[in-house]
């Protein structure tokens, strides 16, 4: 095996990623305190092709080199949009069809390895805030809500490391072969 060269890597443009068709994925962050998790979720959301990303309450909007610093050009090629209400977000997400998953521990939460199992064409996943968690009025206007499982002492990961899993997943599903 070798390491493969930048060059080699078959990167695509900021252009050319626009143009692409997008899973069709939304990943919604509600009052996420961290810039570096933002960040580092507008990433991941380009490395998966996702859709866009919607920014609610206090969650930090682009440009911001805090923000830039985890993201390191993403928020630039992945489409987003802000909200002052996760209930505006909801309102939009559903009149297009999207089926709405709060990313939480919660009672009848859906393990996140079911995700192939759901009948939904449009996700659309909210990951809360790094102490709170999401807001109950979110989960209450929720489809469902997914869970990672885990088995250690902690039973919390941080929400960016929370989003690549669940935002792989869902990209396995989601996606167009």
């Amino acid at each position: 095996m070798r390491k493969l060269k930048l060059e080699e890597l078959n990167r695509v443009s900021v252009a050319e990623f626009k143009k692409q068709d997008k899973v069709p994925l939304i990943i919604v962050l509600e009052n996420i305190r961290s810039l570096n998790n933002v960040g580092t979720i507008f990433r991941t959301c380009d490395a998966f092709n996702v859709n866009s990303v919607y920014l609610v309450g206090i969650t930090a909007q682009p440009p911001h080199r805090e923000i830039q610093k985890t993201a390191l050009g993403a928020t630039e090629s992945v489409e987003w949009k802000y909200y002052e209400t996760s209930k505006q977000a909801i309102d939009i997400l559903k009149s297009n069809g999207y089926t709405i998953f709060s990313i939480e521990q919660a009672e009848g939460s859906i393990p996140i390895h079911q995700v192939d199992n759901l009948n939904c064409d449009k996700m659309a996943l909210f990951l809360g805030n790094e102490i709170t968690g999401i807001d109950q009025k979110t989960i209450d206007a929720s489809d469902a809500c997914l869970e990672i499982p885990q088995f250690g002492t902690k039973h919390s990961l941080n929400v960016s490391v929370c989003a690549g899993i669940v935002i792989w997943e869902c990209f396995n599903k989601l996606k167009k072969v």
